[in-house]
């Protein structure tokens, strides 16, 4: 078993092996969608040199899509297997996550809405129970949805461009985004409030909802605030984080991120006085989460004195 409070360098699909059965009282992870955000989100086999790549036009937008990838229907038959393979690719970890958290536990990810399906199939088979799906409203997002009309402009299609005015190829703005809430079942024969009893786990504090402004909807709206961004391509808010975790523990549990990116799960756990354990592969990220964790660590010790 890992030290408590501490944050890992490598891959948790390994390390997390290491961690005690029935440890963790929580696991809150915005794990790899899977749809090419960068090189450390490919989780299929990519075979098309386009893929990742850049083009004009995505050169002349800016920061907003800095990456190529894959449309809807692929570029070729392997890839209509990515959905398969993402499902094979959680299944290879999701069974390690349910031997850590103790019963009655409870997961929150995040999870892509082309791919959410496939990770709560992958949790399902893997022994958990799918207890519903949050929608975490934003106050901004990005629409890459392109007019169709375009497209015949610039293959100087005037009549088809004039007759498809106002359609556009792509999806609707993405304004939630989805944080799947998965359960370990409790013991058999038991029932919820004896789990409570023994675990303090298996309930969920609804009074703390208004401590955060929201109702007891499963739809969050959480501002960003100003130091929710510039760490990570998909950093979520901090205020995000510490709402899971007091929603669904109590102080001194433990809380264990697989994937914390730039640490902001851990974070949220130091300022609610809760345990940690994280991961993180990529190593300009580990240097990022563990600088975050060491200044709030200092922070926290002198408000004490």
């Amino acid at each position: 078993m890992y030290r408590l409070n501490t944050l890992h360098k490598g891959d948790s699909i390994q390390l997390i092996k290491d961690v005690d059965d029935n440890a963790v009282d929580l696991i809150a992870s915005d794990i790899p969608y899977g749809i090419g955000v960068d090189e450390w989100d490919v989780l299929h086999n990519n075979t098309n040199s386009a893929f990742l790549g850049s083009s004009p036009a995505q050169e002349k937008a800016g920061a907003v899509f800095k990456k190529r990838g894959k449309p809807l229907n692929g570029w070729s038959e392997a890839d209509k297997l990515i959905p398969k393979q993402y499902y094979d690719w959680v299944s290879s970890w999701a069974k390690e996550w349910f031997r850590i958290l103790k019963p009655g536990g409870n997961v929150f990810v995040f999870a892509g809405r082309r791919l959410a399906h496939r990770c709560v199939c992958a949790f399902e088979d893997s022994g958990f129970t799918y207890k519903d799906m949050i929608g975490w409203e934003k106050e901004r997002a990005a629409h890459r949805a392109q007019r169709i009309s375009v497209v015949f402009e610039r293959r100087n299609d005037r009549i088809s461009a004039d007759k498809w005015i106002g359609w556009k190829i792509g999806n609707l703005r993405p304004v939630f985004e989805p944080i799947l809430w998965f359960s370990k079942p409790y013991k058999i024969g038991g029932t919820i409030a004896d789990n409570v009893l023994q675990y303090n786990l298996g309930a969920f504090n609804e009074t703390i909802l208004k401590k955060y402004g929201q109702k007891p909807d499963n739809i969050f709206h959480v501002q960003s605030q100003q130091d929710d961004s510039g760490l990570h391509p998909t950093q979520k808010p901090l205020m995000l984080m510490q709402l899971l975790i007091e929603l669904t523990t109590v102080e001194s549990q433990l809380i264990c991120d697989p994937f914390c990116g730039s640490g902001t799960t851990l974070i949220a756990a130091l300022r609610l006085n809760r345990k940690y354990i994280g991961f993180e592969k990529e190593e300009k990220y580990y240097n990022i989460a563990l600088d975050r964790i060491n200044k709030e660590a200092y922070e926290l010790k002198n408000m004490l004195f």
